[in-house]
């Protein structure tokens, strides 16, 4: 796992907070942004776009990652997540288990998930802390 430098982290938690603002949650108000920084330094961003039906919507974390893909990018140092309801966020939003799913489809056990509410109030883990014993592509070789 690289070690992210402060303002690397700083920097992915301002660009959460920033696509928060474009979150598409009318039925359930909860808003989310994330910031994915991929190896080759590019950061590719999401928020959550939900639906009247429900299971079509999208979560901040893969819209981010499917973003990435489609742009012929599969490598990830690291994601920053922010979400609430209110607009001074109080408490980390944790990806869902789908969007930890995805996670382990494209990254490493050590992949850096940052969740934070601004940019002095965050922590850190990796997937595997989020998802231990995992399954993904290398349980298939």
């Amino acid at each position: 796992m690289r070690q992210l430098e402060e303002k690397e982290i700083k920097e992915l938690i301002e660009t959460a907070l920033t696509q928060r603002n474009f979150s598409y949650a009318p039925y359930s108000q909860f808003r989310v942004g994330a910031a994915l920084l991929a190896k080759n330094n590019q950061i590719f961003t999401g928020c959550n776009v939900e639906n009247a039906a429900y299971s079509p919507g999208n979560c901040a974390e893969r819209t981010a990652f499917f973003k990435a893909v489609s742009e012929g990018v599969r490598e990830f140092d690291a994601i920053c997540v922010v979400g609430g309801k209110e607009e001074k966020l109080t408490d980390f939003a944790a990806p869902c288990g789908v969007c930890r799913q995805v996670m382990m489809e494209f990254c490493e056990p050590d992949f850096t998930i940052i969740l934070a509410t601004d940019t002095e109030n965050f922590q850190c883990f990796s997937l595997k802390e989020l998802l231990p014993m995992g399954f993904g592509p290398k349980n298939l070789d």
